[in-house]
């Protein structure tokens, strides 16, 4: 049961709180929506009409390095047309992908030092002192390990997900309520039970908040890593791109990114709600 139909059945909220708590879960209205692509359409028009208008006037050479929504559209169209974009767009999903698998690992550790004192003790020092290096600072190294390949791409967005996940993991853990625990325990349930059934679902809304911050980490890092040691992806089309001065295509690279990880925490945040109704977090 989600914590708006608790209230509602238990009467626990005022008519004031509970207003205040549908209006939370209130879809958005036409207004609202209208909002947002009148707020894109302003965008675009003004982008447009820099790069149309004003830039020309102070030197037309900025064109080129600014062009219009128009060319980025045209540039987009070429590249689809060509089947470029896809394979590019392709080969950065699937790494990040596998790359999300390995770091899934993260998951039962951050559950065991966050259950555990002892295993936290051993456990985080380590962690902590690798966590503050960025991903990006491993591309040399991971160059010399795994050469230019997926491998060595995976292995920087590993990084990006493991860490914000591991974090989000064990707060999580150390954030369920205690009286939950001690009713699975006066109810007789072993400590297997309490930390599977209890404490890992407790801690799923964190989990699932980490595994958005860290998909969000490791693309970037993904981005960072086929700028300088990929022979595809859409990091790569970008660094392609600058060394024959297409901006165009340049903005468009940019411009999928930002799509696909609109996509990819959309993604997540649906299954969420679906996965997790209870979770008020989940459903705003």
């Amino acid at each position: 049961m989600s914590e708006l139909a608790t209230a509602r059945a238990t009467g626990a909220l005022s008519p004031e709180e509970l207003a205040a708590l549908h209006a939370q879960h209130r879809p958005p209205g036409l207004f609202q929506r209208a909002a947002r692509l009148v707020g894109l359409l302003l965008f675009f028009g003004l982008w447009e009409l820099m790069s149309v208008v004003i830039l020309p006037r102070i030197d037309p050479n900025l064109v080129t390095l600014m062009p219009p929504p128009t060319s980025v559209l045209a540039g987009a169209w070429e590249l689809i047309q060509s089947g470029d974009l896809f394979k590019h767009f392709k080969a950065s999903l699937q790494r990040e992908a596998v790359a999300f698998l390995y770091a899934s690992a993260a998951i039962p550790i951050g559950i065991v030092m966050g259950w555990s004192r002892t295993a936290q003790h051993l456990l985080e020092p380590v962690f902590e002192m690798l966590r503050p290096i960025p991903p990006i600072a491993w591309i040399p190294l991971a160059i010399l390990w795994f050469g230019i390949s997926d491998l060595q791409n995976q292995f920087i967005i590993f990084l990006g997900i493991f860490f914000p996940l591991l974090i989000n993991t064990i707060a999580g853990v150390k954030n369920v309520e205690p009286n939950l625990i001690r009713a699975a325990r006066c109810l007789g349930a072993s400590e297997l039970d309490v930390l599977v059934r209890v404490v890992f679902r407790a801690a799923l809304p964190q989990i699932v908040t980490g595994v958005r911050v860290g998909l969000g980490v490791g693309w970037m890092a993904l981005v960072a890593a086929e700028l300088v040691g990929a022979t595809s992806g859409l990091g790569w089309l970008i660094s392609d791109a600058r060394s024959v001065l297409r901006t165009d295509i340049i903005l468009v690279g940019m411009i999928s990114i930002g799509l696909a990880g609109l996509l990819i925490d959309q993604g997540l945040r649906w299954v969420a709600k679906k996965l997790l109704p209870w979770s008020l977090a989940m459903t705003r």
